[in-house]
Formats: C-alpha cells, structure tokens, sequence
C-alpha cells in the first residue's frame, strides 16, 4: 500500500505540468439545504472537463520513452471523457493516438476530442454499440503493436485517478467525515478509497451510481463482478454493464448498502438545480455524487465531500433534461383524453384547468369513435398536486383520460 501512495503523490507531482489542482469548494447552498458542511471537488474544471485525464496521463507517462513505449502510440475506445483525456494527453506527449468511437457518438464529442488532440490523434468512428467499438480498438492494438488504455480497469489509470483524493486532503486541510464518489467502470472510486484507507483511515465512503448501470452494487451482491443484462444510457459517462475487475478487488470490501442508486430523471433535476441555483454545469455523471445527498440520511454536522467527475454537457440536451426533471417533480404529466366531438366540448376542458395549470401539448391522436377523438394532452404546472386535483376535476366533468406520464411504452411512442 506505501508504494501504491508513494506512486499516487508522484503522478500527482507530474500533473502540475498540464494543470492545477482542480478546486475544493465549499457550497454554501447545499451546506444550508443539508446543515452540513458540504466541499465539491470540481473535476469539471480540468482542462477537458473531467477527471479522465488523470489516468490518461498517468499511463501515458510510465511508457513514453520506455520499451513498451518507444513506438509512442497509444489506442483507446471512448465515445466521451476518457477520448478527451488520451487525446489532451497524447498532443502533451507528441505521441500519436488512435481513438476508436461508436457511429453514433455526438459531433460535438468528436470535435472536441479532434481539439484537444489536434494533430496528434486520428480518430475512427466504427461500431454502433461500444462492445463492437470495444472489439474494434482491441483488435487494432494488437495488430499495429500499440499500447490500449482502459478507461478504468488498469493499475496506473487507477493510480492517476487517485490523485483527486491527494489534493482533496490537502485542499481541505482535514479529514473529511464522508466522501462521496461516483462509480462507472470504478476507476475513480477505487483509486480515491485506496489512498485514503492508507492515508486518511477515518473518513467513510458511499458510492453512487446510476438506477440503470448499478455494476458496483450487482457485484457486490453477488461476489464478484457481473455483467448487467441491460443498462440505460443516460448517464453516459457511469452507464457501465460490468464493474472493472481491478477496481472490485479494492472495493469489495464495502457493503451494497454503501452504494446508493440516482434514478436518472432525478439526476435531471439535481442538474437543473445546479446549473439554475449555483451557474455550475455537470454532465449527469458529474452530477451523481450530489443527487444521492437527499438518501444519505442525516448529515448534520458532518463534513462531506463530493466528487464532481465531469462537466462535458452538450447543451442540445438541455430540453430533454428539463423535460426529466419537471416529470420526476410531478409537475408535468402526459394524458390521452378522450374528447367528445360536440360543439363546446374543448371550452367545457379549458374550464377545467386551474390557474397555474399550462397546456405543454395538445395533438389529436385519432378519432378513436364516430362521436370521440383521441388527444395527447401534456400538462405543465406549479406544484404537484395541481394535477391531482386536474385529474378529480376531469373525472367529475366526465372526461375519460389515461395518465401515460410512466408508461415507458406509450410515452416513448407518444411523446
């Protein structure tokens, strides 16, 4: 373990050379909501926007003139941070990098990986799932004799990602009561606990994940790490199917009961939260240390730090993130009504509405009889049980409806 921290401040040392340690910050909006004493480590404020170029980096520099590395050629499969990492990395190096994406990523995350790397990256976009993305970058690894980076299942990727824990210390001056982490592959999370178990024994640990990519907690109720049959994507920096093999070794030792899961239309209202109340942008990774605050329990008193992993937010998603968030709230809601065909019959269902209620959809379907037709009502409101009431004023009107807000099928055929 003293080797593993001797080697954590040394790349913690060698990092100085692209930038500053990231900002602890204490937040004084959360530390009033929970009556604690709550510090964010803003890996958002990297110079790509997360903490991925810790490890990038770290690897990076351990084969860079050595052997293994002389041919300075480094290959990795990302549709996100850890490209914007290897990429930032290998123009710092002047090695070259080959960077294997999903068709599908976005063009605003190719063109920053295309930025950050410049010259030195080629980028190949191939595969439309990342396994086939995956399979892809492996292959070509093999066969061109370049170095493959994991984006978390790798020693000195774990190592360069514990960095964040060394400046928090030192940042903060003490031992924090509770700190909490974010998991995807578990790169971050293990690295972070490794070190302080050593360095800082008495400060605790919970880990959050998100409700569609829980592969910490699966593993840790199985033994051992498994493959999730199905992952949401949303969270697309900690969507991860398996936890990495590496990382479980160190974090096998917690409990399932210390990973707390953020379903993913409550992450879109803790980002919203943040962006609205304090001008802080986090992807929805970055944001799953914060959102699980709310399951912690009492934190009164206590001095609690969160890791913010990352702020790569594309801004075209900010719609569909309001959307989540006003429908986890509960104000906002999606109905098929059955409106009768007769004169008046929309003025009788105008009347209905209350004062705060807004008309955020209004489609006809089809006329699902001679004598009714089908709408796609959507509804925006103040508070919650506005639409409670809503739904008892439409009843009592004779309006037959169908709340289909939940109804994973119909609202995405629907809406």
């Amino acid at each position: 373990m003293e080797n593993f921290v001797a080697s954590v401040r040394q790349a913690e040392a060698a990092l100085r050379d692209l930038f500053e340690p990231t900002p602890l910050q204490r937040n004084d909006h959360l530390s009033a909501k929970y009556g604690a004493d709550i510090w964010l480590k803003r890996e958002d404020l990297t110079p790509v926007r997360s903490y991925k170029l810790r490890g990038a980096f770290n690897a990076m520099r351990k084969l860079v003139g050595t052997d293994t590395g002389s041919i300075a050629h480094f290959v990795c499969a990302s549709a996100g941070n850890h490209a914007q990492g290897v990429a930032f990395a290998c123009r710092h190096f002047g090695a070259k990098g080959t960077i294997f994406m999903p068709v599908t990523t976005p063009k605003q995350k190719i063109n920053k990986t295309k930025i950050f790397g410049g010259d030195a990256v080629e980028i190949v976009l191939t595969g439309d799932y990342f396994d086939q993305t995956l399979a892809a970058a492996q292959s070509f690894s093999a066969e061109n004799g370049a170095q493959f980076l994991s984006p978390f299942d790798a020693p000195d990727i774990i190592e360069g990602q514990a960095t964040v824990a060394f400046e928090m210390l030192r940042q903060l001056g003490r031992t924090p009561d509770l700190v909490v982490l974010p998991v995807g592959g578990g790169g971050l999370a293990s690295g972070v606990t490794k070190l302080m178990l050593e360095t800082a024994p008495e400060a605790r640990f919970v880990f959050a994940e998100p409700l569609g990519g829980a592969s910490l907690k699966a593993a840790l109720e199985h033994g051992a790490p498994v493959a999730l049959p199905a992952i949401d994507s949303f969270v697309d920096g900690a969507a991860v199917a398996r936890i990495g093999a590496l990382p479980f070794e160190t974090l096998k030792h917690f409990d399932s009961t210390d990973v707390y899961l953020a379903p993913e239309d409550r992450i879109c209202r803790t980002m919203l939260e943040m962006l609205n109340t304090e001008g802080v942008v986090l992807e929805p990774a970055g944001a799953l240390a914060l959102d699980v605050l709310d399951d912690l329990g009492d934190l009164t008193g206590k001095t609690v730090v969160c890791v913010c992993s990352g702020g790569n937010f594309d801004f075209e998603r900010l719609p569909e993130v309001k959307e989540r968030a006003l429908r986890y709230t509960g104000v906002k809601k999606y109905f098929v009504l059955r409106l009768p065909q007769r004169p008046g019959a929309l003025r009788d269902f105008l009347q209905l509405l209350g004062p705060d209620d807004d008309i955020a959809r209004f489609e006809y379907l089809k006329k699902s009889a001679r004598n009714f037709g089908s709408v796609l009502l959507g509804i925006e409101t103040s508070a919650p049980e506005h639409l409670d009431s809503l739904k008892l004023r439409l009843e009592a009107g004779g309006f037959a409806f169908r709340d289909i807000t939940n109804d994973e099928v119909l609202a995405e055929l629907l809406v």
